[in-house]
């Protein structure tokens, strides 16, 4: 069983692109792929079996044509506030921890990753693990378990991956080896350029350079793929500014703790949709249509945050002159009268008065609902599937008239006249016919476009992009 590692310089290099890109190219050739992760920081999470993962790690289990599964990520981060996150475990919940905390738990963790590697490798030609931000961050070795600690534990060879994009590559580069331990650096067998603008020809001397420093064998210099926004996003970093030039505007505040914003990115892809991420201390536009209040991992947190931007006072405004809003999971919780918090799950017990645009009540429990949901859209007939990642649970008056149906219980809620609406359903908008059928009930005009078909193209074409560009079959010798 073949494996490498594709670590990166720094953080948000490219990895689960890359990664993403060349499951789907090896996965072509004939090979069993299989991604790994073991260990991943993001809220944007997917339902995998198991529990919960990655999304990035659900996208490259997607470019080999597999189901994704818990063992493909074992350990999960979800940042909860400035300091602390919450741990997943083999896609199950284990503990809040503060981040000066974790370096004392991360030595039990590395069995559980172990394992699931061994797993893994049980069913695969080849797996194709990604990194944790970057090896070069030396003050996190001890323990470690994302990098150089799980490469060496597991006997897995690593290529380093660089950035070009932002500059200073080469120091990028031959700065890592120069910090990390000999026997570390041992464990790199070559390095990638990546996000590379222009003729990348104009890079042979710095490539030549970085080989003769570091002394290890050049494998590529991969231009920028221009479709990369089409695939889901790891990082909410990556979330931000305008996307479309249609006439229907949809408004998403960009909150602290959002989560599951992959949500979005069908919207996005609409012809006739402008989708316009709303920064804090910007205004939310109140001639917007729709006014999406995302998923959150913090949820009683954010809705400080939304107040403190003043964010309440314009979704007000732009109610009056017309516009809907939708809640999605935390979203949907914030609308409601009340969040009650009686066992501290996000702080302090106590409650906190909602936004008030739904008759809804949210209270707070440990027990999470992780699961896959099959639902109907009664206003459309159209059916949906979709997932299910939240703490609380909701109730009131509202649920009367349901967004959805779930084996013929209500699922989320609809203000009387129609104008505000919420559910806990993710990925809703993947299914062409609803979103369709959505946005063409609030006066869109919604395009033909397949989303399922667009993310099947665009992994072709990524495979493509890195076929000609990264010396595959060398990748695979090294592996």
């Amino acid at each position: 069983m073949k494996r490498i590692m594709i670590q990166g310089a720094g953080s948000n290099v490219g990895k689960s692109m890359l990664v993403a890109g060349l499951c789907r190219l090896y996965t072509r050739q004939g090979l069993a792929v299989r991604p790994f992760k073991p260990q991943n920081m993001s809220n944007n999470a997917a339902v995998a079996t198991g529990g919960e993962i990655g999304r990035a790690q659900a996208l490259q289990a997607r470019a080999c044509g597999v189901a994704p599964h818990v063992d493909m990520n074992p350990v999960l981060l979800k940042p909860e506030s400035e300091t602390g996150a919450q741990v997943i475990v083999r896609g199950q919940r284990l503990t809040t921890v503060k981040a000066r905390d974790y370096a004392a738990l991360k030595p039990q963790l590395m069995a559980p990753v172990l394992e699931s590697f061994r797993r893994l490798r049980a069913q695969a030609d080849l797996v194709l693990v990604e990194g944790a931000g970057s090896p070069a961050e030396v003050n996190l070795r001890p323990g470690d378990i994302a990098n150089m600690g799980f490469a060496r534990a597991a006997d897995v060879p690593v290529i380093l991956t660089g950035d070009i994009d932002r500059g200073g590559v080469i120091a990028q580069l031959v700065g890592t080896q120069a910090v990390l331990d000999p026997e570390d650096a041992a464990m790199i067998r070559g390095f990638l350029i990546n996000k590379f603008r222009g003729d990348p020809r104009l890079f042979d001397d710095g490539y030549r350079l970085i080989a003769a420093r570091t002394g290890w064998p050049g494998l590529g210099v991969v231009p920028w793929f221009p479709h990369a926004h089409r695939l889901p996003a790891e990082d909410a970093a990556d979330l931000g500014g305008t996307r479309g030039t249609g006439e229907f505007l949809i408004a998403v505040p960009h909150l602290n703790r959002i989560a599951n914003f992959d949500d979005l990115d069908p919207l996005a892809q609409e012809p006739g949709v402008t989708l316009k991420i709303v920064k804090p201390g910007q205004p939310l536009p109140v001639e917007a249509d729709l006014i999406i209040l995302p998923g959150s991992k913090a949820t009683i947190a954010d809705l400080a945050h939304f107040r403190a931007q003043g964010w309440d006072i314009d979704l007000a405004a732009a109610l009056r002159r017309g516009a809907r809003v939708l809640g999605l999971c935390g979203g949907y919780q914030m609308l409601g009268r009340e969040i009650a918090d009686p066992e501290g799950i996000e702080g302090k017990p106590g409650s906190v008065p909602g936004l008030g645009l739904l008759d809804l009540t949210t209270t707070m429990t440990p027990d999470k609902r992780v699961t896959e949901t099959e639902a109907l859209h009664p206003a459309s007939g159209t059916r949906v599937r979709g997932y299910e990642i939240h703490l609380g649970a909701t109730s009131g008056p509202d649920r009367a008239l349901p967004m959805f149906t779930v084996a013929g219980q209500p699922e989320g809620a609809i203000r009387a006249d129609g104008r505000v609406m919420g559910s806990y359903l993710h990925g809703m908008f993947t299914e062409d016919a609803f979103r369709r059928a959505f946005l063409g009930g609030l006066g869109a005009r919604p395009g033909a476009e397949s989303y399922d078909r667009t993310v099947e193209e665009t992994l072709d074409a990524l495979a493509d992009h890195l076929a000609e560009h990264v010396d595959s079959r060398r990748l695979l010798a090294l592996a």
